[in-house]
């Protein structure tokens, strides 16, 4: 799982800004580097210590979001 740079509190919040402004997104821990990635990832929110209360998937190109499901 991959969290937005933004802490977007929930999965509305992220669809309205994809379209307006550049999202961008990172895996925690050992995961790959997604600053240049272009494919599908799954994103959680909102960053811990607070419980996690969306999910949701999502389009990068070049490591950008463009589109959220």
């Amino acid at each position: 799982m991959a969290y937005t740079i933004i802490n977007f509190k929930t999965k509305k919040a992220l669809k309205e800004a994809v379209p307006t402004s550049v999202v961008r997104c990172y895996q925690s821990g050992l995961g790959p580097d997604l600053s240049n990635f272009t494919g599908k990832i799954c994103l959680e929110g909102q960053h811990y210590p607070k419980d996690h209360t969306w999910y949701a998937e999502a389009e990068l190109i070049e490591g950008v979001v463009v589109k959220v499901k």
